[in-house]
């Protein structure tokens, strides 16, 4: 992987090495939007961070990263099509917040990154880097690929409900979602206002953590990174929902994380899961109508069949039902939280997907194993956490309670260390 830090070489070297690497493996990857001139346009921009340089002695450490943004999320001078065929003038809209925050650091933009259409299920071209005939995962497909191609540092992708954990799982990368409303959405084509979240992927937490710092306001860590967390396996019809193979990798991943001196407890918090995945697709179809309405009505015939369902069923969805969901989801996230304080817990660990990436690009796969946490707005953080016989990335998940995405963060630098000593 390339890294693009100005210390060792000039930041427009660093292109020029991005520009061979984009030419080799973007053809075949298909992780980015199209764009003209892309490599002068970055060349410009380096060259004005290479000469302000001396005018940031204490500058970010994401200083002159590269930076792919899914493409839901407005950037000034691109535009968005949000992989539809709507026409990107009626998407229009003001840079997005995180976008800017990250621009100002001194990240550069390689471009806008492949999604499924309006961040839901009709995939797009792109395919994963460990295997072509395999999907990347969505909606955040081009994001993760991307960092998995090692064709950029960081990328901004979103998860509705497993658009960050699953994909990352897929590509091998980590993969970062926030307690909800603690990145801001502002400047992103929204899904479900209640479930949406801004998300990251990189190769490494500490650089996740660099970017979430920035992102999120107030950062404060709490946890002693020199003190092991307690870790909790939901265990139940949840863990039920991953594929045997995957199951005895996550068992593999514990055992080890309990020989590394991790503590581990087993219980079901999903006990009633069915009603949890019909209350979320409830509030999804609900919350799109909403978002869409107006859109729809004038270019209905443009969406995906796949979207159009959806958003049609939510034009049948009460007030009255959606808030009686809404209210559900509080409770649920207040019981997680009373039994996390109950026993002690520190961190859930999980399966950050069924299996393996799919074969085929028709289904993005399956996103159950991150929807309950995503329900609750609680942050997660996705690991890779090895491979399968056929070479292809298996990952795990840890969610905290929410709003403590700093401690996330801070254990998650010492999970991600002791899974590296897990066979």
């Amino acid at each position: 992987m390339i890294r693009y830090a100005h210390k060792e070489t000039g930041l427009q070297e660093r292109i020029d090495q991005f520009e061979k690497l984009y030419k080799t493996k973007e053809p075949r990857i298909h992780a980015f939007l199209p764009e003209a001139g892309r490599f002068a346009r970055l060349q410009r921009e380096a060259g004005a961070l290479d000469r302000n340089l001396g005018k940031l002695a204490n500058h970010s450490p994401l200083f002159g990263l590269l930076l792919g943004v899914k493409d839901i999320f407005h950037v000034d001078g691109f535009p968005t099509q949000a992989g539809s065929r709507l026409p990107a003038r009626v998407l229009r809209g003001a840079e997005a917040t995180s976008v800017t925050l990250l621009k100002k650091t001194g990240m550069l933009i390689a471009g806008k990154t492949v999604t499924t259409e309006f961040a839901y299920f009709s995939p797009g071209p792109t395919r994963n880097p460990h295997n072509l005939a395999h999907t990347p995962g969505g909606s955040s497909s081009g994001s993760a690929a991307a960092v998995a191609a090692g064709l950029v540092d960081l990328a901004l992708g979103t998860q509705t409900i497993g658009s960050t954990n699953r994909p990352a799982s897929y590509c091998g990368v980590a993969g970062f979602k926030p307690s909800l409303g603690r990145i801001s959405t502002a400047g992103v084509i929204p899904l479900a206002k209640s479930l949406d979240h801004v998300g990251l992927f990189a190769h490494e937490v500490s650089l996740i953590a660099a970017a979430a710092a920035l992102l999120c306001p107030l950062w404060q860590s709490r946890a002693d990174p020199a003190q092991k967390p307690y870790v909790a396996v939901p265990t139940g019809a949840y863990l039920e929902r991953a594929s045997d193979e995957m199951r005895a990798h996550f068992e593999n991943v514990v055992e080890g994380l309990q020989a590394a001196g991790y503590a581990v407890i087993r219980l079901d918090p999903f006990f009633d899961l069915d009603e949890i995945v019909a209350r979320h697709n409830l509030i999804l179809a609900a919350e799109a109508a909403q978002a869409h309405a107006a859109l729809y009505e004038s270019y209905r015939w443009l969406y995906h069949e796949q979207t159009a369902a959806l958003i049609g069923s939510g034009f049948t969805i009460t007030d009255k039902d959606l808030g009686t969901a809404l209210a559900d989801v509080l409770n649920l996230r207040r019981t997680l939280n009373t039994l996390m304080d109950l026993h002690g817990i520190d961190l859930w660990i999980s399966p950050a997907a069924t299996g393996p990436a799919p074969k085929g690009l028709a289904s993005t796969g399956n996103p159950i194993m991150n929807l309950p946490w995503t329900q609750v707005g609680f942050p997660t953080l996705g690991l890779p956490s090895g491979f399968n016989r056929d070479g292809l990335p298996l990952g795990i998940q840890l969610a905290a309670g929410f709003n403590r995405d700093e401690d996330l963060l801070a254990w998650g630098v010492g999970i991600e260390k002791a899974l590296g000593g897990i066979s």
